[in-house]
């Protein structure tokens, strides 16, 4: 049986933790020169202060060690297994198809990983190395998506291709995880709908948007005909009446201007810590834990914004534009 501490409990070390959260820091660095800013982040000791960092231009070790301390608190604190794989899981997709492109590149892979999932990067590494991919049989989605790349990559396939495989496969593996959790199921429905969406107004012919269709949303692939079919009066109007119309319109007024789907982008990263911040005072059993995990990725992803816009001379109005708010 799966041992899990007391939900009580780990409300009560996130009600410790949350006094260290940036909050409204993150928009008083929008205001500040990239110095001052940096030194407001060792003040408030994320990703470690200045035992980590020393100059502005190591924001991005500040972030990697936030993000460190926060995959340790998942791992010792996360509900169940679910939890710990909807956060995690999604890595381990990342760095298999980053290996495989690497290797058939001939290139390091180095730059292209993230922070380990819940495989460990030298087990993936290997498994490509050796063209062996045994060693996944704990993940037979990973497996089957690693095999069927590498079997596409022998074909001299599209890069594109193989990251359709990867996030479908992930996106499959996901739904699997969450059929018994309601909360997460809500997550992961809304984040592939957006996605599917978003991926549908990016593209011109309705193959593509098939191709790339991830599989655990409540919208079809035939709800998606009207976005490619181009006619936004007719887009709007068929999205009038479900949940995404605000994204929807965001996407389709990005179309229309012919700029990118920045507004857009920034809803679906945002989503996850929006949906509990909207009733956060009435959440339940396992939403504080989510809640709070979401937004220190949503604070570690806006410090990473700030500092480079600051450091590339934006005004402080175009950054505050820019974050993810909730």
């Amino acid at each position: 049986m799966e041992k899990r501490l007391d939900v009580s409990y780990t409300n009560g070390v996130i009600a410790v933790r949350e006094k260290y959260l940036l909050k409204d820091k993150v928009s008083r660095m929008c205001e500040l020169t990239a110095d001052d800013a940096f030194r407001l982040l060792l003040e408030s000791g994320f990703g470690g202060g200045a035992e980590t960092a020393t100059g502005v231009y190591d924001y991005e070790k500040l972030i990697a060690a936030e993000n460190e301390k926060l995959d340790a608190f998942i791992r010792e604190y996360a509900p169940s297994k679910a939890e710990a794989a909807y956060l995690l899981a999604p890595r381990d997709f990342h760095n298999a198809k980053a290996l495989i492109k690497a290797a058939y590149l001939n290139e390091s892979a180095e730059r292209m990983l993230a922070s380990e999932g819940l495989i460990s990067v030298d087990t993936l590494s290997a498994c490509v190395k050796n063209g062996d991919f045994s060693a996944l049989d704990i993940c037979p989605a990973l497996k089957k998506a690693c095999q069927d790349a590498t079997a596409l990559l022998a074909e001299d396939a599209s890069g594109s291709k193989v990251g359709a495989i990867f996030e479908n496969a992930l996106y499959g593996y996901l739904r699997g995880v969450v059929k018994r959790k309601p909360v997460l199921k809500k997550l992961l429905t809304a984040k592939a709908d957006m996605t599917n969406i978003l991926t549908a107004f990016r593209l011109d012919d309705k193959d593509g948007a098939v191709e790339k269709y991830v599989p655990a949303g409540s919208l079809k692939a035939d709800d998606l005909a009207v976005i490619l079919d181009g006619d936004l009066d007719a887009i709007k109007a068929a999205f009038k009446k479900t949940a995404y119309v605000d994204f929807v319109a965001a996407c389709a007024a990005a179309r229309e201007k012919g700029v990118p789907m920045t507004q857009a982008e920034k809803m679906l990263g945002a989503y996850d810590a929006a949906h509990f911040s909207a009733r956060k005072y009435a959440l339940e059993k396992t939403e504080p834990f989510l809640y709070y995990v979401y937004r220190r990725k949503t604070e570690s992803a806006n410090v990473r914004i700030i500092f480079v816009c600051l450091l590339a001379g934006l005004e402080e109005q175009d950054i505050k534009r820019r974050i993810r708010t909730f």
